[in-house]
This record gives C-alpha cells, structure tokens and sequence, in this order.
C-alpha cells in the first residue's frame, strides 16, 4: 500500500456517453496500469463515478486519462466529488448503483 503522506484520493464523476461503451472496464484497465486503487461503477441516473488512490503524479494521469476515455466514449465533464479518505488494496469494478 502507498505511504498515506504520499496519497491523493479523488471521487469523481464522469458525465457524457460514458455507459455501453467499455468505460468501466476502460477504468479498471488504466487505473491498475497506473498502480492506483480504488473502484469505479456506472449510476442508474447516467454517468459513471469512480475513487482513484494513489501516488498523487499518477491519479493526475488519470484524471486526464479520464477526460478522453475509451475510443467510443464522448466525455462532457470529469467533476471531482471530495477528496481526501482511504480505499482498499486494489481496483474493483462495481455493479450499477
């Protein structure tokens, strides 16, 4: 696990054509790639909210990564909810809330 002095932790929701076209699976790929934790789930209402918790260089990354998304995504906005707070190991993909 990251030294927590060393860890920038993000909920943030991503609003645009984000649901049916891979975004969370996309996510998960990225966010482990990039050593983060955290997870990441589509909302009923549309859009999809995600945690990222890692080396702060690294959640920066995907917070860009995250504005582009998956080559069939459309992203209007990447909106960061609160920060701060800890997650488990590891990166999980959740079911629709």
């Amino acid at each position: 696990m990251t030294d927590a002095h060393h860890t920038r932790t993000v909920h943030v929701r991503i609003e645009g054509r984000v649901q049916g076209v891979y975004y969370r699976t996309w996510t998960a790929e990225n966010a482990r790639e990039l050593g983060l934790n955290g997870w990441v789930h589509n909302r009923r209402g549309g859009g999809v909210e995600a945690v990222f918790s890692g080396e702060p260089e690294a959640v920066a990354e995907m917070l860009r990564r995250c504005e582009d998304g998956p080559r069939e995504a459309a992203v209007t906005s990447v909106r960061i909810v609160s920060e701060g707070g800890g997650v488990p190991d590891g990166f999980s993909v959740r079911p629709t809330v």
